[in-house]
């Protein structure tokens, strides 16, 4: 592993460490410790749907063009800290709510930094990315097991007395620790825009319309809208299941379907290569069909193990498999046999 890999590598840790520190048992904070409705929770979690629309026109109108991407992502990060540390001291959900939209909308911006900072120091990002994106994973899945096994904040005893409301403070000072080491990263200049480009329907990503008359490209990004509509139903409703039928450390075990993650995208350039992406899409599209099926029949006792296999079951969505492929810009750095063709 050379220097920059490392040092990219670590800025992927600290961005999802930062995100599985709370959001996996975010239901089950509200749900137990503020006393949110179904419907307040669900608002909680939309947040997030709200933080990913309004993140192009950050990372189109600012991050682009006028300023490095590492600094505002140094920036976004800093803010995020205290925004989390505002969630940590919220004492109902009408002083939950406000901060946490305010925090997906600052984190959410984040992600495509993030990628930014990464892409822009390599040289062959198809075979490059994934060696770097993995420590992501593994930092949403040390967040679990820390969570579980080294504070036990969602045990039963310790959900009844608040110990989740520390999720948020642990994530508050990662984002801190983020914030900081985003200055040390490597210098990321905005992009130039080309001859004839630049006009406030770029700027704003209107031209990235322009994609869906591909076909290939279409059936791409509505199989990826479908599948987003369960796995938000997952993150919302399946650590609070867990919890409710007695499963110990449900935080950490819902972590093995990161681990699962770590082996998939390590793999993920060599199943490519020799299946295509087609496939790599449909067989995941077919164990998210498994997982919930295997959810439906599974239970603390006998059956458990249908839970745990539902849980790690690979993660092989659209999203996971095709992160890489989400913008023209990444595309054009990609060789065709990655593309939907």
């Amino acid at each position: 592993m050379t220097l920059m890999t490392a040092r990219l590598s670590a800025m992927m840790f600290l961005q999802f460490f930062i995100w599985g520190g709370w959001f996996v048992t975010l239901g089950t904070f509200l749900a137990s410790n503020l006393g949110a409705t179904g419907g307040q929770i669900g608002m909680a979690f939309s947040t997030q749907s709200w933080g990913a629309i309004i993140a192009p026109f950050v990372i189109g109108l600012i991050a682009d063009r006028f300023f490095n991407a590492e600094r505002i992502l140094a920036v976004l990060h800093l803010v995020g800290a205290v925004l989390l540390y505002q969630l940590y001291r919220a004492p109902d959900f009408s002083t939950f709510y406000p901060f946490v939209l305010a925090y997906m909308m600052i984190y959410m911006p984040t992600l495509a930094l993030v990628n930014s900072v990464a892409f822009r120091q390599m040289s062959d990002p198809a075979l490059e990315f994934s060696r770097i994106r993995v420590w992501g994973t593994i930092g949403w899945i040390v967040a679990g097991v820390v969570i579980s096994f080294v504070f036990a904040w969602d045990s039963q005893a310790a959900i009844t007395s608040g110990g989740l409301r520390n999720t948020f403070l642990m994530s508050a000072i990662a984002s801190l620790l983020l914030g900081l080491y985003s200055f040390t990263l490597p210098r990321t200049a905005p992009l130039k825009p080309e001859a004839g480009q630049g006009g406030l329907k770029q700027m704003l990503g209107l031209d990235a319309l322009g994609l869906l008359k591909d076909r290939s490209y279409l059936v791409f990004f509505i199989a990826s809208i479908l599948i987003c509509i369960p796995l938000a139903f997952y993150y919302q409703n399946a650590n609070p299941f867990l919890a409710e039928i007695g499963v110990t450390n449900p935080t950490a075990k819902m972590a093995i379907g990161q681990v699962s993650e770590v082996l998939f995208m390590l793999l993920l350039p060599l199943f490519i290569h020799r299946f295509g992406i087609k496939l790599a899409l449909l067989v995941g599209m077919l164990a998210w069909a498994l997982r919930y099926l295997l959810f439906a029949y599974g239970n603390n006792g006998d059956l458990a193990f249908m839970l745990f296999t539902g849980i790690a079951r690979t993660r092989a969505s659209p999203s996971s498999v095709c992160a890489p492929l989400m913008s023209a810009r990444t595309q054009a750095c990609l060789p065709e046999r990655f593309l939907l063709r």
